[in-house]
C-alpha cells in the first residue's frame, strides 16, 4: 500500500472513530462494487458509520466495504482505495481531498471556476472545493477561487515545539431510542 492510501486509511479511521463519515468516490473505477444504478457514477457520495446494521464495516489495505442500505435494500460496497477521493466527518465537519484522485470533471469544473476570477477578485478556495467536489453549483453572485488548496503536513505542530491542546472529545450517544 502506498503512502496516499495510508493516509487516506488513517483520515478514514480518524473520522470513523468520530461517527458517521461521508466518502466521496468515483464509482467507474475498476474494483468498485456498488448498485448497478450508481456504477457510471463519476462523484457518488456514500455514508459509512460502525454503528450501521449489521456492523459490518470493514478498512483494509485494499479499501472500504460495508452492507448499506439503497432504497430500502442492502447492498455490499466494495471501494479501493484508489476510487476514493474525499472524505467528510459528519461530526467534526473536517473535510479531506486527495486532488490525485479526483475525476477529471470535477477538476475540469474547478480550472473554469479559476480562470474566471477577476485580477483583483478574492475567492473562498476551501468552499469552492469544497462545492466542486460535492457536485454543487456556485451562485452567481460568488466569485470564483484562483487556486487550488493542497494540504501541507509539517513535521512540527507549532513552532514552539509544544503540541497544542486537544479537544476534548463530546459525549457518545447510545444508538437505542426509547419509544413511547
Amino acid at each position: 500500500m502506498d503512502k496516499r492510501n495510508d493516509d487516506k486509511k488513517a483520515r478514514l479511521l480518524k473520522a470513523l472513530e468520530q461517527g458517521m463519515t461521508q466518502i466521496h468516490l468515483d464509482a467507474r473505477r475498476p474494483g468498485v462494487l456498488v448498485p448497478k444504478r450508481f456504477v457510471g457514477d463519476h462523484h457518488l457520495v456514500l455514508n459509512v458509520s460502525y454503528r450501521f446494521e449489521p456492523p459490518d464495516l470493514t478498512v483494509n489495505d485494499w479499501g472500504v466495504r460495508e452492507t448499506l442500505s439503497f432504497g430500502g435494500e442492502r447492498f455490499t460496497i466494495g471501494v479501493p482505495w484508489s476510487a476514493l477521493y474525499a472524505i467528510a466527518s459528519h461530526v467534526s465537519h473536517d473535510f479531506f481531498m486527495f486532488p490525485e484522485d479526483m475525476p477529471e470533471e470535477l477538476l475540469q469544473g474547478a480550472v473554469e471556476r479559476q480562470s474566471a476570477v477577476p485580477p483583483n477578485g478574492r475567492s473562498d478556495v476551501a468552499a469552492m472545493l469544497a462545492e466542486v467536489a460535492a457536485g454543487m453549483p456556485r451562485p452567481e453572485d460568488a466569485p470564483p477561487a484562483r487556486a487550488m488548496l493542497r494540504e501541507v503536513v509539517l513535521d512540527d505542530p507549532s513552532p514552539t515545539g509544544e503540541e497544542p491542546p486537544k479537544e476534548p472529545t463530546p459525549p457518545r450517544r447510545g444508538h437505542l431510542r426509547i419509544v413511547k
